[in-house]
């Protein structure tokens, strides 16, 4: 271990709570698609920050962008106008959904937003109305509200009693969805693709299903894309496929390339229901983050990433789908560049710590499954490489 290194491990031990099990690498420098760790040494980086540098590191359009609003001015409060918040809201509206844009720094932030305005919602309506239905497995943030929101019993555990008033089904079961979804109901929320919970696709008939069910009793549907979203799944949002619009949208982690931003969107009269001093936030907005936002955006749209993004990713699903051979992998599933492999053991984290030895950057969602999240400007040669890497780690893999 080099000393670096060493000295990080030792201050992070002393002075930073442990809510990481961090890896045995610190990365101080990076470039497109690659990493360089404190000893010097290169990777390839197929997780990119979780989903976040959708543009690869040290982008030139962002980095500029950063570096331009960061001489001129940083923060002032959205007590005032912010010129790059109102242009970022115009370039998402138009060329990604039409509606109003409320900014934030997390997508945990920006799917409480939503949740909070479908509440404000019903209210208005004369019918106040608090359950929400969402899917098992699901991921929705890590606030109380967020956390009792996602899917995952496991994660609640330590925080009992969770926030009232949430209902799962189990994700593409278009009944249990059905009968879930009633006339006390104020919101669906649901990833298009499942993040956090090992990337499983939600089916087109499923996604329907939520805009029919929620059309049915006068509920609000709210897309999460907070992960899937970005031009990652080959589209600019992963809901489109299956032709469905929701009422609201959330985004986060790939908005700004790796400055915290964040933003739900609502659609039509959904728009209008908060009112000033009902939602409000000092950071969101600012700035820096959407100076880094309207470049992030712009350079998808402009230099064709979600083609990008659909072509490469058909191309390391085939390659992955090789891994189907051997014996210890059960499925590899996803859209675009965002991927699993599901394993027939509780190895994953094996898996990523042995790909780190070789250079290459994938995370372990579960004990048995291995993600990819890797930036939309990944090449063939690194999608090939990447996928050679995970197959000879895999097939060195002993029972």
């Amino acid at each position: 271990m080099d000393e670096r290194l060493a000295r990080m491990r030792e201050l992070d031990s002393r002075y930073v709570m442990q809510t990481y099990k961090r890896l045995p690498v610190a990365f101080v420098r990076g470039e497109g698609t690659m990493l360089w760790d404190s000893s010097g040494r290169e990777y390839l980086d197929l997780l990119g920050g979780l989903g976040v540098t959708v543009l690869g590191h040290s982008h030139p359009a962002v980095t500029q962008a950063i570096c331009d609003q960061a001489s001129r001015l940083i923060h002032t409060t959205n007590l005032y106008y912010v010129e790059p918040q109102a242009e970022l809201a115009k370039l998402l509206v138009e060329n990604c959904f039409d509606g109003r844009c409320f900014f934030a720094n997390s997508g945990a932030e920006a799917n409480e937003g939503a949740l909070k305005l479908a509440r404000k919602y019903h209210h208005l309506k004369g019918k106040p109305r608090s359950k929400v239905v969402a899917a098992l497995r699901s991921f929705h943030g890590r606030t109380l509200t967020t956390m009792s929101a996602t899917g995952q019993p496991e994660k609640w555990a330590p925080f009992q009693p969770v926030v009232p008033g949430f209902a799962h089904v189990p994700l593409n079961d278009v009944e249990a969805l059905d009968s879930a979804v009633d006339s006390d109901t104020a919101a669906v929320i649901l990833e298009p693709i499942l993040g956090e919970g090992g990337v499983y696709p939600a089916d087109g008939a499923f996604l329907k299903a939520a805009r029919s069910a929620c059309d049915r009793v006068g509920a609000v549907l709210i897309v999460d894309e907070v992960q899937s979203g970005m031009g990652r799944s080959g589209e600019f949002f992963a809901f489109e496929s299956s032709g469905i619009r929701p009422d609201i949208v959330t985004m986060a982690k790939g908005l700004a390339n790796g400055v915290p931003a964040a933003a739900f969107i609502a659609a039509g009269e959904f728009g209008e229901v908060l009112a000033p001093g009902d939602h409000g936030t000092t950071f969101g907005g600012g700035f820096l983050a959407c100076a880094a936002g309207v470049a992030t955006v712009t350079t998808i749209l402009q230099q064709g990433l979600l083609g990008n993004a659909s072509r490469i990713g058909f191309l390391l699903m085939e390659r992955l789908k090789d891994l189907m051979s051997l014996d210890i992998v059960t499925e590899i599933r996803g859209r675009g560049l965002m991927l699993a492999i599901e394993l027939d053991r509780p190895v994953a984290r094996d898996v990523v710590l042995s790909c780190l030895e070789h250079g290459v950057i994938v995370n372990d969602v579960g004990p048995s499954t291995v993600r990819m999240l890797p930036p939309l400007i990944l090449n063939e040669e690194e999608a090939l490489h990447g996928a050679t890497v995970l197959s000879d780690v895999l097939a060195g893999l002993k029972d």
